[in-house]
């Protein structure tokens, strides 16, 4: 009988626990915690999303950037954090989908150490190639690719990286045997295509629309699931018959495992209601980013089959890191 007693009274306190949590929250500044340098599009998206959604909830959400290790440190920094709802993560495609496959050792495990909350959006990338090459759609540019193997470099933002994979998938998919030049950053790598050093990159818009309005580079297609509204006659990689061709770099926000399901919903709620404002979707579609949003169990089945995906690119590019 006393034993009952002291079962119903922890039931209760657990649940009126629960509810004051969910309750109160937020009752202070939020961390949220970009893994990458300021001025990028992870960072871009998230000092937007925080000012909407701080108002919303009635506390300030705080950006800060910790970068460093391909965003390693900053993500591992979230996965330490209390599950409280107060330190989140602008999670990308790299340190979340691609790092695991990369790495042979993380300090984290993404299933293990985060809940999904959801997606935030999708920073374009188009591919682009010097206009010296005789190509002006994909067909046209794979041909050329083909008959010219080994002898066509294109460049990236460094080893491991969203647009390095996505060259080595585009070779995969084709049949195309294009040569890998790395660079510390996507700028770099954007300089060398205007002036012939390489002859193509699955660049971002935002790194890429100077050059494109200037002439200097062409593009051919988006490397996206869908059309970019920022350039709505450029058709994507697919619809121009590499059917499988697939590359979203993606954002989304996460939080520690463990943090209460009321907290994750609040954060999802709010969330999405921010992304699906016209002034959100504006300032965002402004750096080349498109809105997306989903349900956290939406966001981790995207999660996992991400991660699947590249694991293959990976172990096909033979690209791995200490």
């Amino acid at each position: 009988m006393r034993l009952t007693k002291y079962l119903i009274a922890f039931i209760a306190l657990a649940t009126a626990t629960s509810y004051t949590l969910a309750d109160t929250f937020p009752s202070k500044p939020i961390r949220f915690i970009v893994p990458f340098s300021a001025g990028g599009g992870a960072d871009i998206s998230a000092r937007i999303i925080a000012m909407k959604v701080g108002a919303a909830l009635g506390q300030t959400v705080l950006v800060e950037n910790r970068a460093g290790a391909g965003g390693i440190i900053g993500t591992n920094l979230v996965a330490k954090a209390p599950p409280d709802g107060y330190t989140i993560l602008l999670g990308t495609i790299g340190p979340i989908a691609i790092n695991p496959n990369l790495y042979k050792k993380l300090p984290y495990d993404v299933e293990r150490d985060f809940a999904p909350v959801s997606r935030v959006g999708n920073a374009m990338n188009v591919l682009v190639v010097n206009p010296s090459i005789p190509a002006t759609s994909v067909t046209e540019f794979i041909s050329y690719a083909k008959s010219h193997p080994n002898q066509v470099a294109f460049g990236s933002s460094g080893n491991g990286a969203t647009d390095h994979l996505a060259g080595e998938l585009f070779n995969s998919l084709t049949g195309t045997k294009m040569l890998h030049v790395a660079y510390k950053g996507g700028a770099p790598a954007m300089n060398d295509l205007m002036a012939g050093q390489v002859q193509v990159v699955f660049s971002t818009v935002s790194t890429a629309a100077g050059a494109i309005k200037a002439g200097k580079v062409r593009p051919l297609a988006m490397t996206g699931s869908t059309r970019f509204s920022g350039m709505p006659k450029m058709p994507t990689i697919s619809e121009s018959g590499v059917a499988s061709f697939e590359v979203n770099n993606w954002y989304g926000v996460l939080v520690p495992k463990g943090t209460p399901p009321d907290i994750i919903n609040t954060l999802n709620t709010e969330l999405v209601r921010a992304l699906q404002t016209p002034e959100v979707k504006n300032q965002l579609l402004a750096s080349g980013i498109e809105t997306s949003w989903d349900t956290p169990a939406e966001f981790s089945a995207y999660i996992k089959s991400e991660t699947k995906k590249w694991a293959k690119v990976v172990a096909d590019s033979g690209a791995t890191i200490d």
